[in-house]
């Protein structure tokens, strides 16, 4: 077969999807302008009406568009046969673990195992085989519809009791419940309100006295409503005692956006709360002693981003002043001057992202571009000994507990994530009983490591996961994937569901773009507030590449993105149109104008700036996407997710940006809206709403990339 009757066969092959998507009925949404102005520039919006999501015209318009997808989908003969594998792929899956705990000689986890909805919040009796489970509190007999969510959870120091928030439908707003560990037995001591997806929430335990700290959101009627996400404050109770006897910590002085993080001491004596400034990297730390009295150990000029409890009688604090890849410092308890802390591990060429204080030393995390490396520093020594671990992989949930010991989780693209425990100095690492195993094998994929080249020259790293043998003849469909934001580092991670784009012939690719932290603090500021084209530009140049090295063209090419990765999607849709045929886009952010009037919109304005500032303005209006979408452009097919119960980005969002995109598309190409009423930004979804949204993704890309779905058919 010739290379010219190849291509001509895929454009009829596309002509035929085409058609499909021309069937489509139209949901026209009508013009309602309003003019908004900003610095002197009048900026005109046709669907500005679409916030309102409690209007009729908007549900109306909501449930037709929602429909018209549904319609969509079941034009695809393949689309259950994808649905009942990756729910398969998923209910074979061994246990998972995540957000393990010690307290006094005891393991606390969240165990999530399919086909149940939700993780259950369990005891261990060990992390060795054969480490048996008790649950604690299982939401999904709490709630058997699945919508009910533990955001989090601490044991007491005396691991007694269990504190933990949870929410419904994914919306994150948490009440705190309380939990006898060893039976179950639920408190009656309930706090609402101190959790929501703005700042988040917490909560740390005082000793051993059955007092907790949390945060607090504002009671109705202590501030105007539109403040009732904000303001965020830290509170006292004690267990058995009504909520209306707690008192207040600390907070009054925290600024409207503060995101208040709380931890204890391994005794409960002393408490940390971590202040962050808004979603921009900076943070404030706050120290309680064991009296009580509250001090102030960091400012947010200081530059200190992580602080944590040794058990040596001091904190250790990942500092970036002067160093903006990262060293750690010491700080006496008793003597917590910043000017004084002494540096322990001083800045290397990798950067810093995670450690723990063991008797005899620090483990630390590094990263340089993406994946980890781990060492154990001696006290009183400044060279590391690194500690095995996979290739191209990820380091999480690093803790020591007795002596020198560690836990650390260890996951690669092509490994399940696995616990492991490390003695020190001399080791071995060894793989714990809480480890995921894979019911399909990965095998025969590789992980290649190269490098595109953005506008201004940078280097920017992406990693290339294909079949080994795969031949780069520019046919293969590729998706491409990233976020570059607010400092968070995208290193490997392992999902079984991508055995099915795998099976279709598919490379997946994982981009680390500036804006993110893999080369330290000042790869983040490369791509924030007015550096945020940056961003968009290493996406274009890592698209460029994997087109240029004949892995895909852009007619075999999708791009997916999440959250500032959906305002990742609508910039490059919106600049790039021709470079990629389709593009999945989940709760993202679109109208970079009017986003920081929504509340969780304000706690972003310190990483992507404010039209109050005119610079910013200009940088926010120059990419917005949806001021940037033109009338008569063939822009590339495109999936719109979000969930109604979004707190973190208004669903909003994306419905403006599906109607823009709708009206102005000269293309045949389907410009697709899926709204969830049981999902909010996607933590705390239940299972089976996961899977439903991952067979849409998974259906929308084969249609339009032309992958052959008859193995998925199944009658």
């Amino acid at each position: 077969m010739t290379l010219r009757f190849v291509w001509g066969w895929l454009g009829l092959l596309a002509s035929a999807l085409l058609l499909h998507a021309k069937e489509l009925p139209q949901v026209p949404a009508a013009h309602q302008p309003v003019t908004n102005v900003y610095h002197g520039v009048a900026v005109r919006d046709n669907f500005q009406w679409l916030e309102d999501a409690a209007s009729p015209a908007v549900r109306e318009w909501t449930r037709r568009q929602n429909e018209r997808t549904r319609e969509y989908f079941s034009g695809l003969p393949y689309f259950d046969g994808l649905g009942r594998q990756l729910t398969q792929l998923r209910g074979e899956e061994s246990a998972s673990f995540g957000s393990l705990e010690h307290r006094a000689g005891r393991w606390f986890a969240l165990r999530f195992k399919p086909p149940a909805q939700q993780p259950v919040l369990t005891r261990l009796s060990s992390l060795e085989p054969p480490a048996l489970w008790r649950p604690v509190f299982d939401p999904n007999q709490h709630d058997p519809s699945g919508a009910t969510a533990i955001d989090w959870y601490t044991a007491s120091p005396d691991g007694r009791w269990i504190a933990a928030s949870l929410s419904v439908g994914g919306s994150e707003e948490g009440t705190l419940h309380f939990f006898d560990a060893a039976t179950g037995r639920k408190l009656p001591d309930e706090i609402p309100g101190v959790q929501y997806p703005t700042a988040g929430g917490s909560a740390a335990w005082v000793g051993d006295a059955g007092e907790i700290l949390y945060t607090r959101y504002p009671r109705p009627g202590e501030r105007p409503e539109r403040d009732a996400h904000f303001y965020q404050q830290v509170w006292r109770h004690r267990l058995g005692a009504p909520a209306s006897e707690d008192g207040y910590e600390i907070g009054r002085e925290f600024p409207r956006i503060a995101e208040v993080d709380l931890a204890s001491s391994e005794d409960g004596r002393w408490s940390l709360a971590s202040v962050a400034n808004g979603d921009g990297g900076d943070y404030a730390y706050f120290l309680r002693d064991p009296r009580g009295g509250w001090r102030q150990v960091a400012r947010f000029e200081d530059e200190v981003k992580q602080a944590r409890f040794g058990r040596d009688g001091a904190l250790y604090l990942l500092s970036r002043q002067g160093a903006p890849r990262g060293k750690i410092l010491r700080l006496p308890l008793v003597e917590p001057e910043l000017a004084k802390a002494a540096v322990v591990v001083p800045e290397r060429k990798a950067v810093i992202t995670e450690y723990a204080a063991g008797d005899g030393g620090l483990f630390v995390e590094d990263i340089w571009g993406g994946p980890s490396v781990l060492r154990y520093f001696p006290r009183h020594r400044q060279r590391g000994k690194t500690i095995p671990i996979l290739p191209i992989s990820a380091v999480a949930g690093v803790q020591s507990w007795a002596d020198d010991n560690l836990l650390f989780g260890n996951v690669s693209y092509v490994e399940p994530f696995a616990w492991h425990t490390f003695q020190a100095p001399a080791g071995p690492a060894r793989r714990t009983a809480l480890a995921t195993l894979s019911p399909v094998s990965f095998a025969d994929i590789e992980v290649r490591r190269e490098f595109a080249t953005s506008r201004d020259g940078t280097r920017v790293p992406l990693n290339i996961l294909l079949k080994k043998g795969a031949r780069l003849d520019g046919r293969n469909p590729t998706l491409l994937y990233g976020y570059g934001g607010y400092g968070i580092n995208l290193q490997p991670s392992f999902d079984v569901t991508r055995r099915v784009w795998f099976d279709a012939g598919g490379v997946y690719v994982v981009a680390n773009l500036r804006g993110g932290g893999e080369y330290g603090e000042a790869w983040h500021k490369a791509g924030n507030l007015t550096h945020k084209q940056a961003v968009f530009d290493d996406f274009i140049a890592a698209a460029e590449h994997l087109v240029r090295r004949r892995y895909t063209r852009p007619e075999r090419l999708a791009v997916m993105g999440a959250s500032n990765g959906g305002l990742l999607m609508g910039a490059f849709l919106t600049q790039r149109p021709d470079l990629a045929r389709a593009v999945v886009s989940r709760v993202g952010i679109y109208d970079m104008l009017r986003v920081e009037l929504d509340p969780n919109g304000q706690f972003n304005i310190t990483e992507f700036g404010t039209v109050a500032s005119r610079e910013q303005f200009q940088a926010l209006y120059a990419y917005s996407p949806y001021h940037q979408v033109r009338d008569g452009v063939k822009y590339p097919a495109v999936l719109l997710l979000t969930g109604e119960n979004d707190g973190r980005v208004n669903p909003a969002q994306s419905r403006k940006m599906a109607a823009r995109l709708q009206e102005a598309t000269a293309s045949d190409r389907p410009i697709l809206f899926r709204s969830s009423r049981g999902a909010g930004h996607g933590m705390g979804s239940s299972l089976s709403e996961r899977i439903a949204e991952q067979t849409d993704i998974y259906a929308f890309l084969f249609d339009q990339l032309g992958i052959d779905g008859k193995r998925w058919e199944f009658e």
